[in-house]
């Protein structure tokens, strides 16, 4: 048959009946004449909860020794799953990240794959052996273990499926596939048989939460076939490839992202090379800035206002601060109270009126925009957050998706 890669996330595998059906999940995939690798993220709240045992010791515990704690919740899982499909009687392996060949950069809490060496891999494969990974961890040039970050896992699959040529990556999450709006804040989100690239990227980057926006990209630039679909239901996903085969909707999702903070630079100098000071400071160390506003100059001064997720927040204010004579700026504002509503799609394109519509669901809503970013295929605004699913609710309506 072919090679099939899956990923499983934590909620598939939190207790051990949910091992167990993966566990047949899997081998029932293999009896078919697959070969087939999974990639499993640690059970359920185990991230949390190591993140909560780090912080009992250590309120401000080094990312290198977080990388070490938290890299042992997915070997857990590996091996809970491996002895599971033992139990059922097929041959199987489990690898943590290094031991499949994961090498990253030193960055530790949000490392990149440099590369991934396949011969452990396909030398199991070739043994007719299931081969259970370690997602979310790899190990740098130092020996040292390094996390991918958010997403780590559906990034260590899609990587994983490039490397060894798979024939599909399967996501397997407790949703089963893309729904044009989160289902649990819209009652008739409906589900969509395939999505492009781009859209599943903008969606995954703009706070939709079944995939994340890295492993997308990978997917995009190598051209893994993906399928997003239930942990436990058998029933056909959502398929993300380069084009769709329908005609483009106008609007394929709407998402909610709530990690947003925004920081505002005030009175900072109107000239030349401002802007550039201020967002290579936070690229140099790391901090994504999403949405950025500029107001228009006035009395040789001018604000800046951007985003950043919350866990970049203090980080952020912190090197502005330390940085505050050398950007001549007179104060720093910022909020936590806000949340990112996108709409997203290709069709939006040859499409006038798209944005102006949405600002009407929300002014028809009573829902004030604190800022708007916009591209060929999506307009995000921010607003309180006490409003954001009511905007989900408003726009989805609106737009009769």
């Amino acid at each position: 048959m072919g090679i099939i890669v899956q990923k499983f996330g934590g909620s598939s595998v939190a207790d051990a009946q949910r091992v167990r059906n993966v566990a047949n999940r899997v081998v029932d995939t293999y009896r078919e004449g697959n070969s087939v690798v999974v990639v499993v993220s640690a059970q359920g709240d185990t991230t949390d909860d190591l993140i909560e045992k780090a912080h009992e010791i250590n309120e401000n515990p080094s990312k290198r020794e977080m990388d070490m704690l938290l890299a042992t919740g997915e070997q857990i899982s590996i091996s809970l799953l491996a002895m599971a499909i033992e139990k059922i009687g097929a041959p199987v392996i489990s690898l943590t990240g290094w031991q499949a060949g994961f090498v990253t950069n030193s960055n530790s809490g949000n490392a990149r794959i440099d590369r991934i060496d396949t011969e452990r891999i396909l030398s199991e494969l070739d043994k007719k052996k299931i081969v259970i990974v370690a997602g979310f961890q790899g190990l740098d040039k130092y020996d040292d273990i390094t996390t991918l970050g958010r997403g780590g896992s559906d990034t260590s699959a899609v990587a994983i499926a490039a490397a060894i040529h798979a024939d599909k990556c399967e996501i397997y999450t407790d949703v089963d596939g893309v729904y044009t709006a989160d289902p649990r804040i819209v009652k008739d989100a409906k589900k969509l048989d395939e999505i492009t690239y781009d859209e599943m990227l903008e969606l995954a980057s703009l706070g939709a939460n079944v995939l994340h926006n890295r492993s997308v990209e990978m997917a995009k630039k190598y051209g893994v076939k993906l399928e997003v679909k239930s942990s436990f239901e058998k029933i056909d996903g959502t398929i993300v490839k380069e084009a769709v085969t329908v005609e483009k909707m106008l609007i394929r999702g709407i998402a909610r992202d709530n990690d947003v903070a925004r920081i505002a630079i005030i009175g900072l100098e109107d000239k030349p090379g401002i802007a550039f000071k201020v967002f290579s400071l936070l690229a140099k160390n790391n901090i994504n800035v999403d949405v950025i506003l500029q107001s228009i100059g006035r009395d040789n001064k001018k604000d800046i206002s951007f985003t950043v997720t919350k866990d970049h927040l203090d980080a952020a204010l912190k090197l502005l601060e330390e940085e505050k004579n050398s950007l001549c700026y007179e104060n720093i504002t910022h909020r936590e109270d806000i949340s990112k509503v996108s709409i997203v799609g290709a069709g939006m394109v040859n499409n006038p009126g798209v944005a102006a519509k949405m600002f009407e669901a929300l002014y028809d809503a009573g829902i004030n925009i604190h800022m708007i970013s916009t591209s060929e295929t999506k307009v995000s605004v921010l607003i309180n957050v006490k409003n954001a699913e009511r905007a989900v609710q408003a726009i989805h309506e609106k737009f009769n998706i």
